[in-house]
């Protein structure tokens, strides 16, 4: 039995006082900043303290990480930037309770993502949290719950969703640009190098190793299982697919219009070349059925070319290949073009014309936005979108473990006459570190 289905009376209780502190906060006009704190102080939190700090229409009030020099380096970039102070917070509870924040973004391991966003709305916060939105099937469904049951903006950082050009070449495949489309390629084939292998050593000092690992096991300390190279672990990460990979998983969806669960998923693949402490695949294909339709998605972590005309980024290609009755279209963080028939004739194109086209800013100031006028429809990615494509990278990472094709139910979400990959859905949560059955 999961540990998950049982509750703690502090959840509960919590729960019941978040729901009248949620009801007495005020509206935030129109002109009032926003004051906002930041959980998760890496390199993806570091970037949010950058960003944000350009955006008139918030405050970084206070920051969070369990790592004492990570905080000290982000509460001197808050400084740097704004000549303000940054309260600083170990735990995220205790930042939760604050009563001078109006709205967290999340940038922890995504191992923490649900239950740090069911926390921040059960005490009443709007959330910006990072892709992949959940860290397996379970969680999606909780995160959503609660956003929805305490009233939050819940926005995940599917930035792809506030670029104008995506957004054009998604209004043309809407209105028939390659006639019907019925097959979506996702291409994350982004160049990563091995992480070798670390030594089981003492936790650095200042570090707090339990509220790290959190929800997750409690392992021995080891650099790999830390910063970055927590994402290549399943106890803590999704493996590429559901780190870069859940941004072309997201256009999947968005091109085809589905958000339902498929009715079957297929994925292979392995680690190939590299003697490392790497669990999860840097090859992996996934296939997802949805009757006339499909899925096809790719991760390649080693050298690799190009597919259909999709510019190289470097030693890396990421993007979306759409297929329809009357052509294709390709989808790319540059441009698009859509292609008629066997012909190629070009139909349509476009180009990303703003500055960067990596700059999340627009997507944060939209989540901003939101949160004055408390208009979820006003989110370019509310979370029920990006727990759709997080749920497709969970989904293909159960067939790749488990070595195996897999018939979904999409109306109870549940594998079919599988009790082994049900049990993989969600996971043993580690007390008190445990994502409610009940938000």
């Amino acid at each position: 039995m999961n540990a998950h289905q049982h509750p703690t009376r502090r959840h509960a209780i919590g729960a019941v006082a978040a729901a009248v502190a949620t009801a007495a906060r005020p509206i935030l006009g129109a002109n009032d900043r926003v004051n906002l704190a930041i959980v998760g102080l890496g390199g993806r939190g570091r970037n949010h303290i950058e960003q944000y700090s350009a955006i008139q229409q918030c405050r970084i009030a206070s920051l969070c990480d369990v790592n004492q020099e990570a905080l000290e380096r982000a509460q001197a970039m808050v400084r740097k930037a704004s000549g303000g102070e940054a309260k600083g917070y170990r735990d995220m509870r205790e930042l939760f309770d604050s009563k001078d924040i109006d709205a967290v973004s999340i940038a922890t391991p995504n191992h923490w993502h649900a239950l740090s966003t069911i926390w921040a709305c059960q005490a009443g916060k709007d959330v910006y949290i990072e892709k992949p939105a959940s860290h397996n099937v379970f969680e999606g469904r909780q995160m959503v719950a609660a956003a929805r049951k305490y009233k939050r903006m819940v926005q995940v950082g599917s930035q792809s969703r506030t670029i104008a050009h995506k957004q054009k070449a998604m209004k043309l495949l809407h209105e028939g640009v390659i006639g019907q489309a019925y097959m979506a390629r996702g291409l994350c084939y982004r160049r990563r190098q091995s992480i070798g292998r670390t030594p089981v050593v003492p936790v650095p000092p200042g570090l707090d190793w339990d509220l790290f690992l959190g929800p997750a096991p409690m392992r021995a300390y080891s650099q790999n299982r830390f910063a970055y190279n927590w994402h290549w672990f399943w106890d803590t990460g999704n493996g590429d697919i559901g780190n870069q990979g859940v941004h072309e998983m997201d256009i999947c969806n968005w091109g085809l219009g589905e958000y339902a669960f498929p009715t079957a998923v297929s994925s292979t693949g392995g680690k190939y070349i590299w003697q490392d402490d790497q669990e999860t695949p840097n090859t992996q294909t996934a296939t997802f059925e949805y009757g006339e339709k499909q899925i096809v998605f790719e991760v390649r972590n080693l050298p690799t070319g190009s597919e259909a005309g999709i510019p190289m980024g470097g030693a890396s290609v990421t993007g979306n290949i759409f297929y329809g009755s009357e052509g294709f279209m390709i989808v790319h963080p540059t441009g698009y073009t859509a292609y008629k028939g066997d012909s190629r004739e070009v139909v349509a194109q476009g180009k990303h014309e703003e500055p960067s086209v990596w700059d999340p800013k627009p997507h944060m100031a939209n989540f901003l936005d939101a949160v004055r006028k408390r208009d979820n429809k006003s989110l370019t990615a509310d979370i029920e979108i990006g727990v759709a494509a997080a749920d497709l990278c969970h989904l293909a990472n159960i067939s790749y473990r488990l070595q195996r094709r897999l018939t979904i139910d999409p109306a109870t979400r549940r594998f079919v006459d599988d009790e082994g990959a049900n049990r993989m859905l969600s996971r043993d949560y580690r007390p008190p570190y445990v994502v409610p059955a009940s938000v």
